[in-house]
């Protein structure tokens, strides 16, 4: 049993960016069914044909971001890192005129073992073309499963014994829900991070308003730590146009991560599953440590999932123990 084990443990640790790819395409999959659910509210046809329309709707942005944004984008990425390692030099020439023993290398090392302290990222992933591997994969698993759902749920559930097939149904099912709400959750507030902080950084005369729109907006993804990274990165960048600006900045800021957090969140995702916010960090500190960049994004579905699992196993714990009687 402990050889088995070990073999076991090998085995998932070996196959563990595989295993966050098949996770990866389940959560898209989630979000294109969702979209197909939201869609047939409102157009009475074919579960097909809306899912098609939710694809076709996907690729169509992802289009229309590259080529109307897309040299804009360019232009401002290519400045982005000289102002942000400027505004770092000046903040580790403020400090020593404080009297405090930094420098701006110390900052940009303390920026870089941060940043590397995420997780280690590997090597498919950090290069742009096992990122756009990994994410066409999991795209194509993800339209896959959303297009045929109970055929792969059927698939796994004859694996398991009859007695357990039935507790496997229902919870796959509120998987799959919590997943759906979870989703719609982080991708408004994707929606109204990016768009929210563009709009306002244009209106205040922020520099590269697009681009840290763009990036608020994708780092939104990650709860917790995507807005750390967003919200250095726009304050640094509105304090290279002044103070003003960079006050302006710090405001535009939080108005957005309030209007997320104490709006988006509650009204949406919350609804679906109550994660604590120490319970999410400490689920990415470890997924990113253990699996990179693709386990840092996927950790709080994967909490969620496990979450629901341990509530099912509880509910029929208890309803054993309800039957059988003292």
């Amino acid at each position: 049993v402990w050889i088995g084990l070990v073999v076991l443990v090998a085995l998932v640790a070996w196959l563990s960016q595989a295993i966050l790819l098949i996770v990866g395409g389940l959560v898209l999959a989630a979000m294109f069914d969702g979209g197909a659910r939201l869609l047939g509210r409102v157009l009475p046809i074919p579960r097909g044909f809306r899912l098609t329309i939710v694809i076709l709707a996907v690729f169509g942005f992802f289009y229309w971001t590259f080529v109307f944004t897309g040299s804009e984008l360019a232009s401002q990425a290519a400045s982005l890192q000289a102002i942000v390692e400027t505004q770092v030099t000046r903040l580790g020439d403020q400090a020593q005129a404080a009297g405090f023993a930094i420098s701006a290398d110390d900052l940009k090392g303390l920026g870089s073992q941060v940043l590397s302290s995420v997780g280690r990222v590997t090597a498919a992933v950090s290069s742009a073309v096992g990122t756009i591997t990994n994410m066409a994969m999991m795209l194509v698993l993800g339209i896959f499963i959303a297009a045929e759902p109970r055929m792969y749920e059927r698939g796994v559930a004859w694996m398991l014994p009859l007695s357990e097939r039935q507790h496997f149904y229902g919870t796959a099912e509120r998987m799959g829900s919590v997943l759906r709400r979870l989703m719609a959750g982080r991708l408004v507030g994707m929606a109204v991070e990016g768009f929210g902080t563009w709009i306002l950084l244009s209106l205040g005369g922020v520099p590269m308003a697009a681009l840290l729109g763009v990036l608020t907006g994708l780092l939104a993804f990650l709860p917790n730590i995507g807005a750390i990274i967003s919200g250095a990165l726009i304050i640094l960048v509105g304090f290279s146009a002044g103070v003003d600006v960079g006050l302006y900045a710090v405001f535009v800021y939080f108005v957005v991560q309030m209007v997320d957090g104490y709006l988006i969140v509650p009204m949406v995702a919350k609804r679906a599953v109550d994660l604590a916010p120490a319970l999410v960090l400490g689920a990415q500190i470890l997924f990113g440590a253990l699996f990179g960049l693709l386990g840092l994004a996927l950790a709080d579905p994967i909490i969620a999932m496990i979450k629901v699992a341990l509530e099912r196993q509880s509910e029929r714990n208890e309803a054993r123990t309800i039957r059988q009687g003292p």
